[in-house]
């Protein structure tokens, strides 16, 4: 490669890094960027998941602050990512390219789907919960205060939330969808949202921090099996991971600064681009 064909590499690492962090998709910035070099497409592909794994970590740590409280739903749910990782990188050594063709801009679509209707689900179970408590409640108990002690600021978790946020059925989809991203995982993170948004009622910064580190499992686990049993491009793969170290933690700046319906904005626009890009790639 040369100066300028490495400078290309790093900067489109960098952009994905950004792009992961914050949504996802920077896949469809390094891997057209490397096949347009030159590089043969499954190497390309492998190179790239390895070097992605370091900008999924730099996105996990940089949104550290929206995980207080969530690590036993994320330890879950990364787990299960993990195993479908593992099981993607398998496909992708063992398969043509063309298996998911079909089906992945359908699913990107749903998860689009999932995201726009997010609030209104999110509305719509906050009511019943209301209600519920509400039910529960003896109508003769005096109101009680908050207590002011407790930092408005430290997010809480109930009791409940670790067994009904790491839910089966969230925990099959996130597996699933790990199997996705270990085997290719454009839009990985619009699926994963989607999911946390409907399944998990909760602040979208903070599912986008679950979000980064079951993107950060999948990655890895896929990455250590490449690793050891193909042959890595090292050279693309650390221009990949350098530039999305970076990246990952001005996404997690910006990120952080946009409101959730500019966020999600912003998912649906690069969900959209990226179904485009899949299904009309030249």
């Amino acid at each position: 490669m040369s100066g300028w064909e490495q400078l290309a590499v790093l900067v489109a690492g960098m952009a994905a890094g950004t792009m992961n962090t914050i949504v996802g998709s920077g896949t469809l910035i390094t891997f057209p960027v490397l096949v347009l070099l030159g590089v043969p497409p499954l190497t390309a592909n492998v190179a790239n998941s390895v070097g992605r794994v370091a900008g999924s970590v730099s996105g996990a740590i940089g949104y550290r602050r929206e995980l207080v409280g969530q690590w036993p739903t994320a330890r879950a749910l990364a787990a299960a990512g993990g195993v479908g990782g593992l099981l993607g990188g398998v496909l992708l050594l063992s398969l043509p390219s063309a298996t998911f063709d079909a089906i992945v801009p359908v699913l990107i679509l749903l998860a689009l789907a999932g995201v726009l209707a997010q609030p209104h689900l999110a509305a719509t179970l906050a009511r019943r919960r209301a209600l519920q408590t509400g039910a529960d409640r003896p109508s003769a108990d005096p109101p009680t205060e908050a207590p002011t002690d407790v930092p408005t600021e430290a997010p809480i978790e109930s009791p409940t939330d670790s067994s009904s946020r790491s839910s089966w059925p969230l925990r099959l989809g996130v597996g699933m969808t790990g199997v996705y991203g270990g085997y290719f995982g454009a839009a990985q993170g619009v699926i994963l949202l989607a999911m946390l948004g409907i399944a998990m009622p909760d602040d979208l910064q903070r599912n986008n921090a679950v979000k980064n580190v079951v993107a950060a499992v999948v990655n890895g686990v896929a990455a250590i099996l490449f690793i050891v049993v193909a042959d890595v491009d090292w050279h693309i793969a650390l221009l990949v991971a350098l530039g999305s170290v970076v990246g990952g933690q001005v996404g997690a700046r910006v990120g952080r600064r946009l409101s959730p319906p500019t966020l999600r904005t912003v998912i649906v626009v690069v969900g959209l681009l990226a179904v485009v890009r899949l299904l009309w790639p030249q």
